[in-house]
């Protein structure tokens, strides 16, 4: 019984350390800064909003087929649009899903399940998260440099749909190998050893099990 009332008394003490009476006018302080900081950002977001909005219905109420529709115009703005946007982005898109997508699953998958815990593979799975920080000018400078300047015959050069897709799929690679990784070790243990225990190969389990 007295040790159940001493343990009661410890917890009031420590939670009225931890919360305090009194009040901790720097932490208000800086609360408040924080506060007025993101209401300066959510303002400014709202005024780029209206004045998008107020810029962009009116062009898209006289013609909004052919703004959707049509292409890029540097002598014509009345007649451009952003269809050859929204293609080109689609298009980009659909190199970058077809570089990245297996070359970032097939990475997670063997650093997973086929790699050993040495010092050279933790060496990768360590520049990989670090590589998964670096800003994207460097993406964009490397894929200038290799991409749309030193493999222009193979790629098409700086202004090719090719040399875009690649420089975009080195910078999510990355972040899809982590997110692949994660959700490999994610998947119970058990699963791969039932998989094992009715004679299932290293590849079928993980192909029909994990």
């Amino acid at each position: 019984m007295e040790t159940r009332v001493e343990s009661v008394t410890s917890t009031e003490v420590v939670r009225q350390h931890l919360h305090g009476r009194r009040v901790d006018v720097r932490g208000l302080l800086f609360e408040g800064a924080l506060l007025m900081m993101l209401l300066i950002a959510f303002g400014f977001l709202l005024i780029l909003l209206y004045d998008s909005s107020r810029l962009g219905v009116s062009v898209l109420l006289e013609r909004p087929v052919s703004f959707l529709t049509g292409g890029l115009s540097t002598f014509t703005a009345t007649t451009a649009g952003v269809g050859q946007a929204i293609r080109g982005s689609f298009m980009l898109m659909v190199v970058v899903g077809i570089v990245a997508f297996p070359l970032g699953v097939g990475a997670a998958v063997y650093l997973e399940e086929y790699a050993r815990d040495t010092r050279f593979n933790r060496f990768i799975t360590v520049n990989i998260r670090n590589l998964a920080g670096v800003p994207s000018i460097v993406y964009g400078l490397l894929g200038l440099a290799i991409f749309a300047t030193l493999l222009a015959d193979v790629t098409g050069g700086r202004r090719s749909l090719l040399a875009a897709g690649l420089t975009l799929a080195i910078l999510v690679l990355p972040i899809m190998i982590i997110t692949a990784s994660e959700a490999l070790r994610a998947v119970p243990s058990t699963i791969r050893e039932a998989g094992f225990g009715v004679g299932a190969s290293k590849w079928q389990v993980i192909r029909s099990h994990v």
